[in-house]
């Protein structure tokens, strides 16, 4: 599943590498994340409201963007 997927780098990753993650947004019920450096590497797979919870909560500043 991982390597089959139409994946994209997060928009909050920089552009000097290092810490990035990727998504893939063609699954219809779920949202798989990977690490954009190990892309044969583990998924996590989130529910699509489970996502968007998270979305919302760093757009809100709930949650911090860099360490």
């Amino acid at each position: 599943m991982t390597t089959d997927q139409a994946w994209r780098k997060s928009s909050y990753s920089g552009s000097e590498g290092g810490n990035c993650i990727e998504v893939a947004d063609t699954c219809a019920d779920t949202v798989p994340v990977r690490d954009s450096k190990d892309p044969h590497g583990p998924t996590l797979t989130f529910s699509t409201d489970a996502w968007q919870s998270f979305i919302t909560a760093v757009h809100s500043g709930e949650l911090p963007t860099q360490p």
